[in-house]
């Protein structure tokens, strides 16, 4: 069986960068878990010695505390800077323009809205920005639009990883009822190249594997667009959840991995898919 990696795929920038930034603090604390991805949580912690402070409660003056990539919400960033501690701020440079981006604009009066998941870590950082959050609303879909009480003049965000096709279905609406809709695409370049990637790839493929965490928006969009092209799509974390069964009378067997994916875990996979099509 032939096995095939996505065009791009993998550790965007902002994870590459906070990662980084992790291993020149050893012994500091992420506030929050510093990516999605178990894994190489566990290889900072074992190889790094960084520990994980899950609120301001787990945070000790005289700690390192590095911010996690998909930032905090403001009031616990302001608190953190009110302690006797040392702030690292890791979040990604594409996440902290959204959070520019609501505060500016509702404290210009604009409705706020916020294409994204509410409970995803990035979102509840970003709507905290929102000068009055009365005026700020998240949704997943136009639908959710039409009982909102928008102002006339609306400004609209995304999630860094969401479908641009889906964010353009929100913005489309917001315009046909409003007087002034403000649009800022903040989708990340890294997540549309590997949405693209996969989807080229499992067009071809007899099956698809895509590795990342399960908590991860990012890796979870790439299994919903493979699932879409290639019924046998499967999304794993690590090659221990791989089964046999799946490359059963498969020809061709296609990789994607999400950002917070290092190439370790992906060669690991790739290594055990052989072993497996081998037996």
């Amino acid at each position: 069986m032939k096995i095939v990696l996505a065009s791009t795929y993998g550790f965007c920038f902002g994870v590459k960068r906070a990662i980084k930034i992790a291993e020149e603090n050893p012994g500091s604390k992420t506030y929050g878990p510093l990516i999605h991805n178990k894994d190489e949580i566990n290889r900072l912690q074992e190889g790094f010695n960084i520990g994980l402070a899950n609120g301001l409660d787990d945070v000790k003056d005289n700690d390192s505390v590095v911010i996690r990539t998909h930032g905090i919400p403001k009031k616990e960033l302001e608190a953190l800077k009110s302690q006797e501690t040392t702030i690292i701020d890791a979040t990604c440079p594409y996440v902290t323009t959204p959070q520019k981006i609501v505060q500016h604009m509702s404290e210009k009066g604009y409705s706020i809205v916020i294409f994204g998941d509410k409970n995803h870590p990035e979102i509840k950082g970003v709507v905290s920005y929102a000068k009055n959050l009365k005026d700020a609303f998240i949704v997943l879909d136009e639908q959710e639009l039409e009982a909102l009480p928008l102002k006339s003049k609306v400004a609209v965000v995304a999630q860094t990883t969401r479908k641009p096709e889906d964010f353009l279905k929100i913005t489309s609406a917001l315009i046909l009822k409003h007087k002034e809709v403000r649009i800022f695409n903040t989708i990340c370049n890294a997540t549309f190249e590997n949405q693209d990637a996969a989807s080229d790839l499992a067009q071809k493929a007899d099956v698809m594997i895509v590795i990342g965490g399960k908590h991860s928006s990012n890796t979870k969009q790439l299994h919903s667009i493979c699932k879409h092209k290639c019924n046998d799509s499967y999304l794993i974390e690590n090659e221990q959840e791989l089964s046999q069964e799946w490359f059963n009378n498969k020809a061709l067997c296609g990789i994607s991995a999400g950002a917070s994916t290092p190439d370790w875990i992906v060669q690991n996979v790739i290594d055990k898919i052989r072993t497996l099509t081998q037996l």
